[in-house]
């Protein structure tokens, strides 16, 4: 991935959180428009890691045998099960972690 795509995702993604969301700008949105304006970054996230989960070097990695997809598998039931950032990027890096040396 290039750093003008990655500088360009980040400075979407701010423009999108501080200018429309913020409460000081003089800007008001349909209650509609900010609903859709949240998922921007999730949306931008599974953008940016879908590629890496189900391809490598453009060609299909598959399932079967695809450690980063259970690896993001575990971190969405971790994630939505606990709530808390920290918790869940610790415990899923260490199992991402635990599947590339027990597999690997």
């Amino acid at each position: 991935m290039s750093w003008l795509l990655l500088l360009g995702l980040t400075a979407v993604t701010f423009f999108n959180r501080y200018f429309f969301l913020e409460p000081k700008t003089a800007l008001k949105f349909p209650n509609l428009v900010i609903r859709m304006l949240k998922y921007a970054v999730p949306c931008l996230m599974f953008a940016i890691c879908a590629p890496v989960i189900f391809f490598q070097q453009g060609e299909w990695r598959g399932l079967s045998e695809n450690l980063y997809f259970y690896g993001a598998i575990f971190t969405v039931m971790v994630t939505a099960l606990s709530k808390k950032m920290m918790l869940s990027l610790s415990l899923s890096l260490l199992f991402f972690y635990l599947l590339i040396y027990v597999f690997s």
